[in-house]
């Protein structure tokens, strides 16, 4: 596995679109910072924008460059990470557009998914991780189905998925609101 870790790192680092196994679904990631890698996953998923994207981590220290750790929001997220839980945080004010879409927070989470965190380590930093999907269609549960649903992803990185049957939720840790 190590290897293929490597591999994914070369691919991220490239600004290439891979694919990995996620909690519920294999998922579709890149360089959160690389405008051209962001902007294929996009064309790719054909997915607007505007919408935003979520970023995943290993562990909270990988989210410093993106969220605005002030808050009394932080130990109730923290309690619940790593896990399948994504969180709306505040962003810094320096982030690209394509991060947050039209919000004002940023879309988190600290996986418990031991292939995506262990990719996150390999990185050495968070990536983008969407569902392996054109928009508004099924996500991908396995390699040979992000092949048919996403022709011209770069690199996949096969794994079992982890046990949940649905998507992760998503919360604004600020208002408590829940999105999904």
């Amino acid at each position: 596995m190590r290897f293929k870790l490597r591999q994914a790192r070369h691919y991220i680092r490239t600004g290439a679109v891979i694919a990995y196994p996620t909690e519920s679904v294999y998922g579709l990631g890149c360089d959160p910072l690389n405008p051209l890698a962001v902007q294929r996953l996009l064309q790719l998923k054909q997915r607007p924008a505007h919408k935003g994207l979520i970023i995943i981590a290993s562990q909270p220290g990988q989210l410093l460059p993106y969220v605005d750790w002030r808050g009394d929001w932080i130990e109730k997220v923290l309690t619940r990470w790593p896990g399948p839980y994504t969180w709306l945080l505040p962003a810094l004010p320096h982030l690209p557009d394509w991060l947050q879409g039209h919000h004002q927070r940023i879309a988190c989470r600290v996986t418990a998914h031991p292939i995506a965190a262990a990719l996150c380590d390999t990185v050495g930093h968070a990536i983008i991780s969407t569902s392996a999907n054109r928009s508004g269609r099924p996500a991908a549960r396995s390699a040979c189905q992000v092949q048919q649903h996403c022709p011209g992803v770069d690199w996949i990185l096969r794994g079992a998925l982890g046990g949940l049957t649905h998507t992760t939720s998503i919360q604004d840790a600020c208002t408590g609101e829940r999105i999904r």
